[in-house]
């Protein structure tokens, strides 16, 4: 009867020893797994991060294409009033010297 109560003693030991080993070879496991979850959300965050940077600068690029069309096209648009403004001018003053040498040739006469 001894042998036998030192015998499960042992065996309930060894049992323990076993479940012992085994909850912490899952918790290695769970952990392990943890921080492959956890590597994959940051390397997956860092990903998402990347494409919105790309996407704000495309973005960006095209605003400021945008702008610099609009710009241009202002630009454009004040060069042909000062152009006209010129022509204009120089036709007034082409009339008005015309008129005054005419005027300074009658009064010569």
């Amino acid at each position: 009867m001894k042998t036998e109560v030192l015998r499960g003693i042992k065996k309930a030991e060894e049992d323990y020893r076993t479940m012992v080993h085994e909850v912490k070879a899952e918790r290695e496991r769970r952990v392990t797994e943890a921080g492959l979850r956890s590597d994959q959300l940051v390397m997956k965050a860092k990903v998402d991060l990347e494409e919105q940077r790309k996407k704000r600068l495309a973005e960006a690029r095209v605003e400021a294409k945008r702008q610099s069309a609009e710009a241009v096209s202002e630009g454009e648009r004040q060069a042909a009033e000062v152009r006209e403004k010129g022509r204009q001018n120089v036709e007034r003053a082409v009339k008005f010297l015309s008129s005054r040498f005419e005027e300074e040739l009658h009064a010569h006469r």
